[in-house]
């Protein structure tokens, strides 16, 4: 590219910068805090709620199955398997799922509270994501089909390779919503 192009391109970029787009609208402080959920291994930030594999079978099905299957085995070359692996971080060919390569269960609520159903994030309830977060578990064997899962008992799920990593011992700062 010459140097005019690049010249050009760098004014057309500064002079976006300066227009706003027209589009959407400021987020209030209020909503901004609602949606700023920091979920901690121990348990801090999660909400009240419930659920076991159970009544978590029918969210599954209805909602996570179409990508990940029924057994959570996952749809190749397409969307990741949620089980399966444990044990074999170590050996030739690992199998990173959620049973075998995350350490905490609050932070499989986490995920699938912020991103599923992958076409539809943050449109579980809490009670729902307790219960799908439930299946998933006892998919990989290791919580029971009726053990219920809240803001209590979840950080008490001891994940198979929970001693897999090393714990952040910075301290955290949370963002000032401004």
């Amino acid at each position: 590219m010459s140097w005019r192009c690049s010249f050009l391109l760098f004014a057309v970029l500064l002079q976006a910068q300066q227009k706003p787009f027209g589009f959407g609208k400021p987020v209030s402080a209020e909503e901004a805090r609602k949606r700023d959920l920091t979920v901690f291994p121990d348990g801090r930030g999660l909400p009240p709620g419930r659920g076991d594999a159970k009544a978590g079978a029918p969210i599954y099905a209805a909602k996570c199955a179409e990508c990940h299957n029924d057994r959570g085995e996952g749809r190749e070359n397409q969307y990741p398997g949620l089980v399966g692996g444990i044990g074999s971080l170590a050996t030739p060919k690992p199998k990173k799922s959620v049973g075998s390569y995350w350490p905490y269960a609050t932070t499989v609520w986490d995920h699938i509270h912020r991103a599923m159903p992958f076409d539809h994030p943050r449109s579980l309830t809490a009670d729902e994501v307790y219960a799908v977060t439930a299946v998933v578990l006892y998919l990989n064997g290791i919580v029971t089909e009726t053990q219920e899962l809240n803001e209590k008992t979840l950080p008490q799920v001891r994940m198979p390779n929970r001693d897999g990593f090393i714990p952040e011992t910075r301290p955290f700062q949370k963002r000032k919503v401004r």
